[in-house]
């Protein structure tokens, strides 16, 4: 055998590794059904791995004809015990066509569920409607992942209800071909139901007994995980610690009791934020802010913030008490200095603030008083003289009660796919002894946001509001209903819209009505647009004339929030015209 020289082996080696190599590639085709069927054969169909594969002739023919029968095999777990299936093989070039013509013939149908369980266990709701998911397959085709899954929500139901040594002890399906039928067999052994034992807390920085405000259960009442997520997620909300593990001591249980330990690792004591922020409603501005997260070993919170932006500045203070008992109880006191311009009036007030947060029934519920006091000016645009025509001007003292119901869920804070939220407040002045005039108003504000056909977000929101009142020209403006804005109506300034006095200037109005529609799609999981309508005035009385404005926006899901850029225009409006910026920062709810 003659050596092939050197300097020719190095020549000719990259040659033979540029020289593309022979491939035979398979294109599967499947016909006779729809989808899922049809996704489920090609799946099941070995010849499917060898779209992008060499494959030689004998392995094609051998594979072709295993195809039939891995098909059929496909179909049986939805049901499908009597299908035929026949082919095509076609060699066009290089490449190989398989067309696979598939016949699901009778599908089997289940014909009876016999399922047994403790009649205690069958009285607990959720265990009731996994049983009844199971039992509602009756009368219809037989899908193998179907009825696992329901079997294995059913068996998590036992366990998350206190059930813990629940055992599965029959789980069997009869098939009957000829009769194209089959009956589900299924059969627990609930055992005992455990209850809570003792909450034991490691790693605290607070003093005994403190954190016991956060527990949702008593020892001796009946297991439940829902209960331990409830715990874990109040200990995370409560913002004192950077871990929170909620280990319920299953194994170690006694006598039918599971006592729960929690790990705990202590957060940031003192946490400094600050930096630039835009929004179209308060132009640029900073924000500065100091927070002591725990002031003592009793729990106490401080907070402190201040904003420095064009058309909005504010200095605020809250100290927060936490108070003993089981619904998370806190007192609060604050003192907030606010200097406002908008579009439409201009405010200097400060607000002294006390009130009792609870839980209660699954909301944040606060009852607490008000003392606001300052001077305004309403009507007034950018630096005309006070003394124009038309501009009102006052000088306020309210000492008012205020109630307020909140609440919200979301399956994601920071991304919402499925939510919403909801707050409800009132609030009345006791009489005119302390304060400038009597008023007393309701508002409510809503907004659900639900994700649909993939990358898509329908967002709904709407804001009510009703004021009584015998002196209107009394109320400083944050107490009055004004419209427009990126949180209201978009095309339009902020608290541009509302009831205007003889001369003409927006004085704001007694009632609020504003409802909004804005459909999303994310082409990444970062970067989405929006189309937009919103609709909606600040009246007096009856006489409601709803302002509307559309357009399109930006959507961007940033590491500091999501960011939203808007161009609205208004409609039908004879008075306004051209395009309106409104840019927002923040969580979707």
């Amino acid at each position: 055998m003659r050596r092939v020289p050197r300097r020719l082996a190095l020549f000719v080696l990259p040659l033979l590794l540029l020289t593309p190599l022979a491939r035979a590639a398979v294109t599967l085709t499947v016909d006779g059904v729809s989808e899922p069927l049809q996704s489920a054969v090609i799946a099941g169909v070995e010849l499917s791995q060898y779209g992008q594969r060499e494959v030689s002739d004998a392995q094609i023919r051998r594979l072709y004809d295993r195809a039939p029968a891995q098909a059929k095999t496909a179909l049986q777990p939805y049901g499908y015990y009597d299908a035929t299936v026949d082919g095509t093989l076609k060699q066009v070039g290089k490449d190989w066509h398989v067309t696979l013509h598939v016949k699901p013939g009778q599908p089997i149908k289940v014909t009876a569920v016999q399922l047994r369980l403790d009649r205690d266990a069958m009285a607990i709701a959720a265990i009731a409607s996994a049983r009844q998911d199971i039992e509602q397959m009756k009368g219809h085709i037989f899908n193998d992942g179907s009825y696992e899954a329901a079997r294995d929500v059913l068996s998590a139901q036992l366990t998350a209800n206190g059930f813990l040594g629940a055992k599965l002890i029959t789980h069997r399906v009869d098939v009957n071909r000829g009769q194209h039928s089959a009956v589900i067999k299924l059969a627990w052994q609930a055992g005992p139901r455990y209850r809570f034992g003792k909450v034991i807390f490691r790693g605290s920085q607070f003093r005994p007994g403190f954190l016991d405000r956060y527990v949702p259960f008593k020892s001796g009442e009946y297991f439940a995980q829902n209960d331990l997520l409830d715990l874990q997620q109040a200990l995370n909300g409560a913002d004192y610690f950077s871990v929170v593990n909620v280990i319920p001591d299953v194994k170690d249980a006694n006598h039918g009791s599971v006592d729960v330990t929690v790990q705990l690792a202590p957060a940031k004591r003192t946490i400094y934020t600050g930096g630039p922020f835009i929004g179209t409603d308060t132009g640029v501005g900073l924000r500065a802010g100091i927070e002591r997260r725990w002031v003592n070993r009793r729990g106490h919170k401080w907070k402190n913030e201040l904003v420095l932006a064009q058309r909005l500045k504010t200095l605020s203070t809250q100290y927060s008490i936490p108070l003993s008992g089981r619904h998370q109880r806190s007192l609060n006191f604050g003192a907030n200095y606010r200097d406002a311009n908008t579009t439409t009036s201009q405010s200097r007030t400060l607000e002294l603030v006390g009130n009792e947060t609870r839980l209660w029934h699954g909301w944040t519920r606060t009852l607490g008083a008000h003392a606001l006091s300052g001077t305004f000016t309403v009507g007034r645009y950018g630096n005309e003289p006070y003394n124009t025509p038309g501009i009102e001007r006052g000088t306020s003292t309210l000492l008012f009660a205020e109630a307020s119901l909140s609440r919200k869920h979301a399956d994601n804070y920071n991304f919402v796919r499925h939510g919403w939220s909801l707050n409800l407040a009132a609030r009345s002045t006791a009489g005119t002894l302390l304060s400038t005039t009597r008023f007393s108003q309701i508002t409510a504000d809503a907004k659900w946001i639900h994700a649909f056909a993939g990358n898509n977000r329908l967002i709904l929101r709407g804001n009510a509001g009703m004021t009584w009142t015998g002196q209107f020209t009394a109320l400083p403006p944050q107490l009055r209903f004004f419209a427009g804005g990126a949180r209201s109506v978009r095309g339009y300034p902020f608290q541009s819209i509302g009831p205007q006095n003889s001369y003409g200037r927006v004085i704001g109005g007694r009632n609020l009505l504003v409802g909004s529609s804005t459909v999303e799609h994310y082409f990444t999981p970062h970067w989405g647009i929006a189309a937009f309508v919103d609709a909606g005035n600040a009246f007096n009385g009856i006489d409601y004339r709803p302002r509307i404005g559309t357009g399109l926006g930006v959507r961007w899901v940033s590491p500091v929030g999501m960011i939203r850029v808007d161009l609205g225009t208004p409609i039908h409006d004879a008075q306004r015209h051209g395009v309106e910026l409104h840019i927002v920062i923040g969580p979707d709810l």
